[in-house]
Order: C-alpha cells, then structure tokens, then sequence
C-alpha cells in the first residue's frame, strides 16, 4: 500500500473540497449582499411613491424570498450537485410539505387576499383573530400587530382572514362609550346639561358629531346616563378616561349623592 500516496490524494482532496467551501462561503456573503442591496433598491425606488407600504412590503418579502431560493440552487450547482434533480427534488419536497402543512400555505394564500382586499393596511389599528393593537407588518404568512400593552402579537393570516375585522382606524372618528349612574333623587336634565357642557371642554372631544348623554336605563339606584362622545381613533384613550373623570368631578361639584340601591321589605 502506497502510503505516501494516499496522504496526498487525501491532501489534495481536502484542499480542493476546502476551497470549494470557501467559495461557497464567499458566494453565500456576496449573494446575501446582492439580495439586501436589491431590496434597499426597490424599497428606495418607490419611496415617495403612491404607492401602499403594506403591497410594497409584501412584494418585497416576495422577491427577497425567491432571490434566496435561487442563491441556495447556485451554491448547491457550485458544489457540483445536480441543481435539475434537485430542483425537481424540491418541488417534490414542497408538494409533500405542503400536503402536511396545509395551513402554511392556507396562510400565504390568506396573505394575498388580505393585501388585494385591503381591508386593513400597516399602521391601522384594528381587532381580528381575537387580538387588538396596530398592525407592524403584513407578511407572506403572518400579520404582526402590536397591542396597546407594547406586547407584539404575531398572527397567521388565515385565522385573521377567517375571522371578523374590525378596523377602527377606516372612519375618520369613533364614539367613546361610558356609563353614568344617577342617585334616584337626581333631576337626570340638570345632570345631562351638566355632562354635555363639561365634555365639550375635553381636548380632543368632536363638536360635529357632539356628544350623546341620553337615559341608557334604570337599576335600583336610578336612572343610567349613556354618555358618549367621539373622537378620533389616536385620541381614544385619552377621550376615555377624562370623560372617566369628568363624570365623577361634575357629579361630585354639583353635589350630587352617591347613588344606592333602594330595597322595600313588606310583611
């Protein structure tokens, strides 16, 4: 056995192998470079254009996904390996990928609906799928929507489109609803004239719709005031909870009792 000779096709082989994988290393970072320097080109490109950023990022996502599947089947073919019988492979793999990820696809395929459809765009803030917040990004299979709490919430798209959307952010303004009780002995016209007069000083608070302060109901304790003013979405909270606090500090200034429930016991 020539030993000298196998230490020397194994060091060739080692070598050749080794500088092949530096090429692959080398053509996998100047790939990746290539991919994001396009990205930032088509990004820049429609910059100031009319165009969407919830379509643009999509189709973004779209484009950086089929640059990357190409990069791999021209690092695998500068390996030497049959890119054909692989790509051929692959399509087989995604068909048996898909058959047993069928809500992969059910959510890319959710994903485009909801980008031709438009029934919500990033920076609205809307409820689907049982989470509330402002929608970050649209994605080929996922929409990320932040919470009021700062909790980023991800979603497949499929139990989105699926569900009922409720998108606070498409009408111009939105109606804050509150409640009131009355102490029965309370004259409720006094009480109604007195909310209305003091919402109307709450920034934020619309004058064209004005705010509503009707008779919701009665309980044991008395007549319940609906009140109800509007404003725009971005103000929401802070409509909320000053109405909140001019309820009680009107109430109170004016004297008001405390409301209590009234019982009459007969024997």
């Amino acid at each position: 056995m020539d030993f000298n000779g196998i230490v020397q096709t194994t060091l060739a082989l080692v070598t050749a192998f080794g500088f092949k994988l530096i090429g692959g290393i080398i053509l996998w970072v100047v790939g990746q470079w290539l991919i994001n320097l396009s990205v930032r080109l088509i990004r820049r490109s429609f910059k100031g254009k009319t165009i969407d950023s919830t379509i643009l990022n999509y189709l973004i996502s779209i484009v950086s996904v089929t640059l990357k599947v190409i990069l791999v089947v021209a690092i695998l073919g500068f390996f030497g390996i049959e890119t054909t019988s692989f790509a051929a492979l692959l399509a087989a793999l995604g068909i048996a990928i898909g058959a047993a990820w069928s809500g992969l696809l059910a959510n890319f395929a959710a994903g485009a609906f909801l980008v031709v459809f438009r029934p919500f765009k990033v920076g609205d803030f809307i409820s689907a799928a049982g989470v509330t917040g402002t929608v970050e990004e649209i994605g080929l299979f996922v929409t990320t929507i932040n919470k009021p709490d700062n909790v980023l919430t991800i979603v497949g798209n499929n139990k989105i489109f699926s569900d009922n959307i409720q998108n606070f952010s498409a009408n111009p303004y939105r109606r804050v609803d509150l409640l009131a009780q009355l102490h029965d002995s309370v004259d409720h016209r006094s009480a109604i004239h007195l909310l209305k007069q003091r919402l109307s000083d709450i920034p934020n608070v619309l004058r064209d719709p004005a705010p509503d302060v009707e008779i919701l109901e009665f309980n044991l304790a008395g007549p319940v005031l609906a009140v109800r003013p509007y404003c725009n979405n971005d103000h929401y909270w802070q409509v909320y909870f000053d109405t909140n606090r001019v309820i009680r500090e009107s109430f109170g200034d004016a004297g008001y009792p405390a409301p209590e429930q009234h019982y009459s016991i007969r024997q």
